[in-house]
């Protein structure tokens, strides 16, 4: 199958995950994050005070399905301004 979803990772998380960018295959998106996280458990500390945009808006809902074509942004909290 196909790797459609671009997840593209932000400041802390992307230092955790090694990586700006990945791929993975659609699903709902905590069963995304729990497959990118299952091997580095610096990025899965980091997740867990991440917020996420799924196509430019923010989600609550972790069992939303995400679907190919789209994008997860994973932003850590911020601090300042």
């Amino acid at each position: 199958m196909a790797m459609d979803i671009e997840i593209r990772y932000f400041a802390a998380a992307r230092a955790a995950a090694g990586v700006s960018v990945e791929r993975a295959n659609p699903a709902s998106l905590s069963m995304i994050l729990t497959q990118v996280t299952a091997s580095n458990p610096a990025l899965a500390h980091v997740i867990d005070q991440c917020s996420f945009l799924v196509d430019s808006v923010a989600v609550n809902d972790m069992d939303m399905p995400v679907h190919a074509g789209s994008f997860i942004d994973v932003l850590p909290r911020f601090a300042g301004g």
